[in-house]
């Protein structure tokens, strides 16, 4: 089955930092693209960040940028997203998902991406 398990989220105080894994199994980890999402309560999903582990090509909202990492370790089929200096605005579900050829394929950009697979969501919270 192919699936994507995710870990890390937690409470933290601003300032702080917390590390999310997303593992994948069932499907070849370099032919799909990984994207990070999060969701609030009440307000449309963003994207945060991306990573082609094919190439390593990455990607950041703005929001983010310098202050989030993302990466990849093809040895374990695993993405993480380093988050650092978190900020009480970046409270939110964060759910990972992958994108393969085709779906990505009429893609504008990898926010626009027809994501194959999601992970189940973990909550992170920042406190003031």
């Amino acid at each position: 089955e192919e699936q994507l398990v995710q870990s890390g989220g937690g409470l933290v105080q601003a300032g702080g930092s917390l590390r999310l894994s997303c593992a994948a199994s069932g499907f070849t980890f370099d032919d799909y693209a990984i994207g990070w999402f999060r969701q609030a309560p009440g307000k449309e999903r963003e994207g945060v960040s991306y990573i082609n582990p094919k190439d390593n090509t990455t990607d950041y909202a703005e929001s983010v940028k310098g202050r989030f990492t993302i990466s990849s370790d093809n040895t374990k089929n695993t993405v993480y997203l380093q988050m650092n200096s978190l900020k009480p605005e970046d409270t939110a579900t964060y759910y990972c998902a992958a994108a393969g050829f085709w779906s990505r394929m009429y893609g504008t950009n990898w926010n626009t991406f027809k994501y194959d697979y999601w992970g189940q969501g973990t909550q992170v919270t920042v406190s003031s």
